[in-house]
């Protein structure tokens, strides 16, 4: 019996990708003991594995996402095919059940309360969703671009983005659009996601430009006209899809006031208010993200040490161990540390594409630019946020975070990819053997 366990994790071990396992034991690890200089408190000096501290909590949550991780390259890879629609209904039916019975923890109804810890099903919804497109796209006979797929698909992103966002969690909603990158790899124009990137610069530029949106649809129109006359060859067809994209664009510039105003809450606003205009209001919603960058510029080239950042040690920024958890990276391990950081996750998402590209599945290939499109959104976002470079919207560090949802989100998340990786030859076109 010993043997044969033995067997059984050698097994495991030698077909599985030996990199993607190393770089996520190394994240979680480092993100363990900054949560641990996150909340450490110099007088009282707890143990780094004391249960009534946040790296106490996260170490019973890593061994949980180990445990997690090894039952899922456990199972028969076949299941992942054949659940990936049931796995996505339930976790539309958890979105819907938590806006009905679900706790309220800052501003957001998003959690279940399950008395020893609380689940946020949204994270878990990713993972769900990503097998579900999977699962569509993977037949050979769904061809993207064809109006019925693309549809199908677009609703499949939307239903548990919307249902997140009526949570109050747009930080998680908005986690759900770096599905384009997906959809992108699998044959999504490259003009569409130009237009989506043009559409969020037109956002920023008309809440920059708030005073002055007859001047900015001017400009609009003109740019318009300009084109039409210098650059297009076909002006009849250019002129109508100018004017096209002209109405949509001003369309934008229009309903921009709208939903910053009467949409979003007041809190939401402020944010957005905040990294337009960082000066504005210092002590309240600004204070967050100028703290975060005191601490991350006082750690200079090589950082105050371990145990020894004076920001994290005062707590003068909020949610430092969860949201803010890169400003006790930059500030205890400095330039240096942070460089170390932003190339372990470059590394990992460089790995990730290779394992996708190298599947002979198309539903591996999807399932691997999904999950590399989530991790990378959130790394992304989360370190935008602590700059200054995105407004405040709640999204966890993967794999450095506290949090038990979000870290065994990220774990099933990856794993379920090494999993699918390691059965790489049982592969056919369409599915598995």
């Amino acid at each position: 019996m010993e043997r044969s366990g033995r067997t059984l994790l050698r097994g495991i071990f030698n077909q599985l990708d030996k990199w993607l396992l190393i770089l996520y034991l190394v994240l979680v690890f480092f993100g363990w003991i900054n949560i641990y200089a996150a909340v450490y408190d110099p007088e009282v000096k707890r143990s780094i594995f004391d249960l009534k501290i946040n790296s106490g909590r996260q170490f019973i949550w890593i061994v949980c996402a180990l445990a997690i991780g090894f039952l899922i390259l456990l199972l028969d890879v076949r299941l992942y095919v054949k659940f990936a629609y049931w796995g996505y209904v339930v976790a539309i039916a958890m979105l819907v059940g938590v806006l009905l019975v679900g706790r309220e923890v800052a501003g957001s109804k998003s959690w279940f309360d399950l008395g020893f810890m609380r689940l946020q099903p949204s994270e878990l919804a990713k993972t769900a969703t990503v097998l579900a497109l999977a699962k569509f796209l993977g037949d050979n006979t769904v061809k993207l671009m064809r109006t019925k797929n693309l549809l199908i698909v677009l609703l499949m992103i939307a239903t548990p983005a919307v249902l997140t966002l009526l949570q109050g969690d747009t930080g998680s909603a908005l986690v759900f659009a770096s599905l384009g990158i997906l959809l992108y790899r699998e044959g999504l124009p490259g003009e569409i996601l130009l237009a989506i990137v043009m559409a969020g610069v037109l956002v920023v530029l008309t809440l920059m430009l708030k005073a002055h949106t007859v001047e900015l649809i001017l400009g609009i129109t003109a740019c318009g006209l300009i084109y039409v006359l210098v650059f297009n060859r076909n002006k009849w067809k250019g002129a109508l899809m100018t004017a096209l994209f002209t109405i949509l664009a001003i369309g934008i510039v229009i309903s921009v006031d709208f939903i910053m105003y009467k949409l979003l809450k007041p809190h939401q606003q402020k944010r957005i208010e905040v990294l337009i205009n960082p000066s504005a209001d210092m002590r309240g919603v600004g204070w967050q993200v100028n703290q975060s960058k005191i601490a991350i510029g006082s750690g200079g080239f090589a950082g105050k040490g371990f145990l020894e950042g004076t920001q994290t040690k005062f707590k003068f920024v909020p949610d430092q161990s969860t949201d803010f958890i890169f400003c006790t990276v930059a500030e205890e391990w400095g330039w240096l540390g942070s460089i170390v950081v932003v190339g372990l996750f470059s590394v990992l998402f460089n790995r990730i594409v290779i394992v996708a590209e190298r599947q002979r599945s198309r539903f591996s290939r999807v399932y691997g630019y999904g999950a590399v499109s989530i991790l990378f959104f959130h790394f992304a976002i989360n370190i935008g946020m602590t700059i200054g470079l995105f407004p405040v919207i709640g999204i966890p560090l993967p794999f450095l975070s506290y949090g038990g949802s979000a870290l065994w989100s990220f774990t099933i998340l990856l794993f379920v990819l090494i999993k699918l990786d390691m059965h790489r030859r049982l592969q056919l076109v369409g599915g598995f053997i």
